[in-house]
């Protein structure tokens, strides 16, 4: 589940090139602050996936909202007592 929502997260991405050391630069509007750079455009990806990750498990340890993404969410699991 984790994983197929960081793919529908970068799928999302959007990519363009800045004037600056790292010119790539991508971020993902549907979550709020994230975005990364790179020397390449493969490099931009990776650490954007990176910021994904990072994001997703910040927004979880503070018990932020994070974003249904097409058919992929993250929620916590209840556990029944038996």
């Amino acid at each position: 589940m984790l994983t197929e929502y960081v793919e529908e997260a970068l799928r999302r991405a959007r990519y363009e090139i800045i004037e600056d050391e790292e010119p790539f630069y991508g971020e993902i509007e549907d979550l709020k602050g994230v975005w990364a750079t790179g020397k390449t455009l493969e490099e931009c990806r990776s650490n954007l996936k990176d910021v994904v990750e990072g994001w997703i498990l910040l927004s979880i340890k503070k018990s932020l909202p994070v974003p249904k993404l097409g058919d992929y969410e993250i929620k916590e699991i209840q556990e029944a007592i038996a």
